[in-house]
C-alpha cells in the first residue's frame, strides 16, 4: 500500500497525518502553531516515523502557489509575524526526498470534499470555511482554481446590516467579509465567544446576512455545482436557516435552477467529511503529485 502523508497547517494548530488515496487515516498528531522554529522540528519528527511517498500540504494563507515564483512556497503576508516569509514547502522538501504539493488549505480541503465528500461525484464544488478567518477553495471542472494567486473570497466587500454598527475587524479592509462574520468579529462585536451565543437569534440572523451576500457572489461568478459551509461558524448549524433565506431574497428569482430554488439545503451543506476534509484532501494532494512526478519520468 501506498502511504502518503499530509499537513493541514492552520493558523492555530498543525494537524499531520498518515493515510492513503482512499483518505483512510492510518496515524495522526496535532501540534500547536507557535513559531516554525518550534513547530516544525515537531512536524518533521512525525514523518520520519513512516515511509511516505508523498506529502500534501494546505497551509493557511496567503501563500505563494506560483511555481514559477522565486517564493513558491511560501507563506507571505500572514498576520502571524513568525510565519510571515517561511518557506513551509522548502522546510519539507529539504528532509524528504518525495514529491510535495502545495496549496491553500481551503483549496486542499475543496479537493477532499469533492473526491470523498459532500461534493462527490461533482466536477465543480466550492468549499468555504468560516472560522478564525473566512476563506475558500474552488475545485472547478476538476481543477482546483488558482490564477495570478489562489482565491482570497474572504475579503470580498459586502453591505452592512442595517443593525450593525461595528467597525470590522480585518487588519487590511476593516469591514471586508471576514472582518464582519469570521469568529473573532462576532466575539468583539458581541462581548462573547460565538459559542455562547447559540441562543441569541439576532447574532444568527446577521451572521447568515453575510454569508447569504457572499454566497450569492460565488453563485454567480462562479456557478459551483455544490457549496460546502465549513468551520467553527457554522458549527452554529441554525445559521444555515438564516442563510437560506437571505439568499433566496438576495437572488430574488435570478438563478432558475431547481438546486438553488428549491432544493437549497442539498446545495449548500455541511462538509461530508467533517474535520478531516483538509487532511483528506492532503493525502489526495500527496496522491496527484505523485502520479505527476512518475508520468513525468515516463
Amino acid at each position: 500500500m501506498t502511504l502518503y502523508g499530509a499537513i493541514e497547517a492552520g493558523g492555530t494548530k498543525f494537524v499531520c497525518a498518515v493515510g492513503d488515496a482512499k483518505g483512510e487515516i492510518k496515524e495522526r498528531i496535532s501540534i500547536p502553531t507557535t513559531t516554525p522554529e518550534e513547530t516544525m522540528p515537531e512536524v518533521i519528527a512525525f514523518f520520519k516515523r513512516f515511509p511516505i511517498e508523498a506529502i500534501g500540504i494546505g497551509s493557511f494563507g496567503p501563500i505563494d502557489v506560483d511555481k514559477n515564483s522565486p517564493t513558491y512556497g511560501n507563506i507571505t503576508t500572514t498576520p502571524k509575524l513568525a510565519w510571515k516569509d517561511y518557506s513551509l514547502l522548502k522546510a519539507i522538501e529539504d528532509e524528504f526526498s518525495v514529491p510535495t504539493g502545495f496549496n491553500t488549505d481551503v483549496n486542499v480541503a475543496a479537493l477532499g470534499e469533492a473526491k470523498l465528500g459532500a461534493a462527490k461525484g461533482v466536477d465543480n464544488c466550492l468549499y468555504i470555511t468560516i472560522g478564525t478567518g473566512i476563506g475558500a477553495g474552488a475545485y472547478v471542472n476538476g481543477e482546483l482554481l488558482q490564477g495570478l494567486t489562489h482565491p482570497e473570497m474572504g475579503h470580498i466587500l459586502v453591505r452592512r446590516h442595517s443593525e450593525d454598527t461595528y467597525k470590522g475587524r480585518c487588519p487590511y479592509h476593516a469591514d471586508c467579509l471576514e472582518g464582519l462574520a469570521a469568529g473573532p468579529a462576532i466575539e468583539e462585536r458581541w462581548g462573547e465567544k460565538a459559542i455562547h451565543l447559540s441562543a441569541k437569534e439576532n447574532v444568527w440572523e446577521m451572521e447568515g446576512y453575510y454569508i447569504a451576500q457572499a454566497l450569492m457572489q460565488y453563485i454567480l461568478i462562479l456557478s459551483p455545482k455544490k457549496i460546502i459551509l465549513g468551520g467553527g461558524v457554522m458549527n452554529q448549524e441554525h445559521v444555515l436557516t438564516h442563510v437560506y433565506r437571505h439568499l433566496s431574497e438576495l437572488l430574488n428569482g435570478y438563478v432558475s435552477y431547481p438546486e438553488v430554488q428549491d432544493k437549497m439545503n442539498e446545495y449548500i451543506v455541511r462538509p461530508g467529511l467533517g474535520d478531516n476534509a483538509g487532511i483528506t484532501g492532503g493525502l489526495l494532494l500527496a496522491e496527484k503529485v505523485l502520479e505527476e512526478s512518475k508520468a513525468e519520468v515516463n
